[in-house]
């Protein structure tokens, strides 16, 4: 999942960015200011807007409007520190889809910022099921058939994100900038051997390839149950 932070005090900024990095399939963006962060958010990439109200240029209500005019839905969690019950409900009507209030723990951002990805992807229970395969996201475990399948963290980022679109074609660009950061051309030439790794640990015993490879266009999930035998 690729998540713009847009936040303006450097070292809150960085705790906040690192604290999301742990967070296995995450990637973090960010922008030090309201401008920037609109000039992102219009690249329709991002799974998360993390937005702080006091910014320098547009302030995050300002960007919260632009976002929603523009019909942006992407998730968008404020972090304020007003803490009056009026500001909040404005915000909210405005189009926020959660709030919280400085100072706060990582831990609640975190476990904030999972929820709202869940329901952003229309997923609003932890458990993600195609065919024969469960992915669990809140222990990262995945199986199928019943049989437990021990993937790399890149492994596990990937088919998550192609759970959360079956059968739809996702080219490996769309796959990289929500896998990485900026820096995803680095990672360009490998991505291939991780989706063939992936595959292959999918379809053991099986007939026909879990992820399909569509030279030019990218890669599509087409599982389908296994015959008993």
């Amino acid at each position: 999942m690729r998540v713009l932070l847009v936040e303006d005090e450097v070292r809150l900024a960085e705790n906040v960015a690192a604290a999301l990095r742990e967070i296995p399939g995450f990637a973090v963006d960010c922008a030090s200011d309201g401008s920037m962060g609109v000039s992102l958010a219009g690249n329709r990439c991002y799974d998360l807007i993390i937005l702080d109200l006091m910014l320098p240029l547009l302030d995050g209500q300002g960007v919260l409007k632009r976002l929603r005019a523009d019909r942006d839905l992407t998730p968008v969690l404020i972090l304020t520190a007003r803490g009056e019950a009026s500001s909040i409900i404005q915000l909210l009507n405005a189009g926020a889809d959660d709030y919280l209030a400085k100072p706060f723990d990582l831990g609640e951002l975190i476990a904030r910022s999972k929820a709202l990805v869940r329901r952003g992807k229309g997923v609003a229970h932890p458990i993600l099921n195609l065919a024969d395969v469960e992915l669990d996201t809140l222990q990262q475990l995945v199986s199928r058939a019943g049989v437990v399948i021990d993937l790399t963290p890149m492994e596990y980022r990937i088919l998550e994100y192609l759970m959360h679109r079956p059968k739809v074609i996702v080219s490996k660009r769309e796959l990289l900038e929500h896998l990485y950061d900026y820096n995803w051309e680095h990672h360009s030439n490998v991505i291939e051997a991780h989706v063939s790794n992936l595959r292959r640990k999918l379809d053991f015993d099986a007939a026909e390839p879990s992820i399909e490879t569509l030279r030019g266009r990218g890669y599509r999930l087409s599982l389908k149950e296994r015959l008993p035998g």
